[in-house]
């Protein structure tokens, strides 16, 4: 067995992981392709790291685990960068000759990719598969579309609160364990200290503002028989975005500067000293310890509305799909396996710090680094996914959500206006998804 490798170009992306040994797929009547061969070249995609070594050596282990089993297969990796991975894959869709067998794809794209027809359904192998029985069951929703099963987790990420412990301890602050208390907490630090931001929020930081509509009730959608309708001009959302839009303003995060900030540049502003709090998640974690706040902080779970309730959060992460074109899927599926698998994710936590998806290797995982535990509390309390359609990549896209907080803290509309006009720009992108 033969591993080649190659890196298509040096930019940025996201994490894979080391070794597990499993049965072969059974075959189901989704192959998509005319013949599954047992032998020859799988050729496989995956999203480039920063610093891609650490990846790559997690990548050869779980790849020679899988060639132990199978001496006729040949496995090229290529890496890809996340910035033009969307051109590359739907190029790929288009053109079966020249496309993988395997991909690793952002799990807000699976709607889309299914819709395109470019995955296969795996739904008899992943059920028949021992490791997947403890799959998170958020984690396990990120690879499902009506039902069916399109790929395996990857790594799983999702946010909760950074905060300054010398600045709460200097004014004798004790971590917000409500909505409320949150929000009136930053207003007050940013009274004494006018100099930092109490909690840095971003007006185009659509991930970090959907826990203050999911704690409120609301929901960004509901789907009925397959169909999917705008939920964020409901009450209840409604509650939720004026909870968020009222950190922007002269007493918290100045709408001039905080309006356009992204979740990047709030997690910037909280390393470099220049906030109090902010919304981060697990993979943050990494870029808080280079800062100036090394030392000085702690995590802990967004609170929800009521007191000591935990806001639900957006569970991101990646997945690995075997692409329904490939002329390998019995070998693809089983590489898949060893990609994904137990011993894969605990090995990516190990070298990259990726959430794994797998309650137990998550558990032995919080175990090993204290830091993770805000953050699988999190994810025990219930994390929220984006809706299902492929109409959601069109409502990410085109800003949809970030236009609606913009509008507002910038005073050009009302919450109600701004809601009900980002409803009908959702709904016309669920109708022309399908």
């Amino acid at each position: 067995m033969k591993l080649s490798a190659r890196i298509a170009t040096p930019l940025a992306a996201l994490a894979l992981a080391g070794l597990t040994a499993t049965a072969c797929a059974p075959q189901t009547s989704d192959t998509g392709a005319a013949k599954d061969e047992k032998s020859g070249t799988l050729r496989v995609w995956l999203f480039q790291e920063v610093g891609n070594k650490p990846k790559e050596q997690v990548v050869d282990a779980a790849v020679a685990a899988f060639g132990k089993k199978h001496q006729d297969a040949e496995v090229e990796i290529e890496y890809i960068p996340v910035e033009t991975r969307a051109q590359r894959i739907k190029a790929a869709f288009n053109d079966p000759k020249s496309a993988p067998d395997l991909i690793e794809y952002g799990n807000t794209d699976t709607a889309g990719y299914v819709k395109d027809g470019g995955l296969a359904d795996i739904t008899e192998e992943f059920g028949a598969w021992d490791e997947a029985k403890d799959t998170d069951p958020t984690a396990k929703r990120s690879v499902t579309v009506d039902g069916k099963i399109y790929g395996a987790p990857l790594f799983v990420g999702v946010r909760a609160l950074y905060y300054r412990t010398d600045v709460f301890k200097e004014l004798g602050l004790k971590a917000p364990a409500s909505q409320s208390e949150l929000i009136s907490t930053a207003k007050k630090i940013h009274q004494e200290k006018p100099g930092l931001y109490g909690l840095a929020v971003g007006g185009a930081y659509t991930y970090g503002a959907m826990p203050f509509l999911w704690a409120n009730g609301g929901e960004l959608a509901e789907e009925s028989g397959g169909t999917y309708k705008a939920a964020v001009n409901s009450p209840a959302a409604r509650k939720g975005i004026e909870a968020y839009t009222s950190l922007f303003g002269d007493d918290n995060c100045p709408a001039a500067k905080c309006a356009s900030m992204g979740g990047n540049a709030t997690v910037t502003a909280f390393a470099s000293g220049k906030a109090a709090m902010a919304i981060g998640g697990d993979f943050s974690h990494a870029a808080v310890e280079a800062g100036s706040v090394k030392g000085k902080y702690a995590v802990v779970p967004l609170p929800g509305a009521t007191a000591g309730s935990i806001a639900p959060a957006f569970a991101g992460g990646n997945n690995i799909g075997v692409l329904r074109s490939s002329s390998h899927r019995t070998l693809a599926v089983d590489l898949m396996k060893s990609l994904t698998g137990k011993d894969s994710q605990a090995a990516l936590f190990d070298a990259m710090g990726f959430l794994p998806t797998y309650t137990d290797v998550l558990a032995d995982a919080a175990k090993k680094e204290p830091f993770v535990e805000p953050f699988v509390r999190t994810l025990g309390a219930g994390a929220k996914f984006v809706p299902a359609s492929p109409g959601w990549a069109q409502i990410d896209s085109s800003l949809v959500l970030p236009t609606m907080f913009q509008e507002i803290v910038s005073g050009r509309k009302d919450v109600a206006t701004a809601s009900d006009e980002a409803a009908k720009k959702m709904d016309a992108a669920f109708a022309s998804a399908g």
